[in-house]
């Protein structure tokens, strides 16, 4: 809209503004609203026309477009009724019960419009809440500890090492196997680990190794 025409849209909306207030406090004097509330009837008239056109730009509620005709039809009433169908110097009783009970149905109209919530569709969605960020590529996870094993598993615990071997000099091991001979032809038995320690005389593990090489 250029500038030329902005200036006679509004040179028309003060016009037709002061008509339209002059008419309204015409029509509440007659009804018996004398001085300062004969100008306060045009101000809410014309104020609850203003709240439910900027409630209509946000939504199309039926309260919106409910309250938007009550405002249209109480200036556009007023106006006409101005025009010679009522005679002013005598008003109808309807006409003071309108007049008397409009500013109550104008607050009403004022709060409600004020506090109708917002349709679903007109709220503005919570973005959610940002996620933890992944770690970082080259990072190396955290080592995991490995079960204990229980007190009586003994699968889990390393073997034990076998004991070294006792080195026994070939000497004596050729005097205890005729040792040994001379024990199985007297008795006709093998000779025993702790006999043949008693006959050689020697400690037990040296014995038992002994023993081994002759069996």
């Amino acid at each position: 809209m250029n500038t030329k025409l902005r200036v006679v849209v509004l040179a028309v909306a003060v016009i037709v503004g002061s008509l339209s207030f002059a008419h309204l406090h015409d029509l509440a004097s007659a009804a018996g609203q004398g001085g300062w509330k004969a100008w306060a009837y045009p101000l809410s008239v014309d104020l609850l026309l203003v709240c439910v056109m900027h409630r209509l730009r946000a939504d199309r509620s039926v309260s919106a477009w409910f309250w938007f005709w009550v405002a249209l039809v109480a200036s556009l009433g007023a106006n006409i009724a101005t025009a010679g169908l009522l005679d002013l110097a005598h008003p109808p009783a309807w006409l003071r019960i309108i007049v008397a009970g409009w500013p109550a149905l104008a607050f009403l109209g004022s709060t409600l419009l004020a506090h109708v919530p917002t349709e679903v569709g007109g709220r503005v969605p919570v973005p959610p809440a940002p996620a933890a960020p992944a770690p970082a590529p080259d990072s190396e996870p955290a080592p995991v500890p490995k079960p204990l094993p229980a007190a009586d598993d003994t699968s889990a615990l390393p073997a034990a090492d076998p004991a070294p071997a006792v080195p026994v000099p070939a000497a004596l091991v050729d005097h205890a196997r005729k040792v040994a001979d001379d024990h199985h032809a007297r008795t006709g038995s093998p000779i025993d680990a702790d006999t043949l320690r008693t006959r050689l005389g020697v400690p037990p593990h040296l014995a038992d190794a002994i023993a081994a090489q002759l069996a």
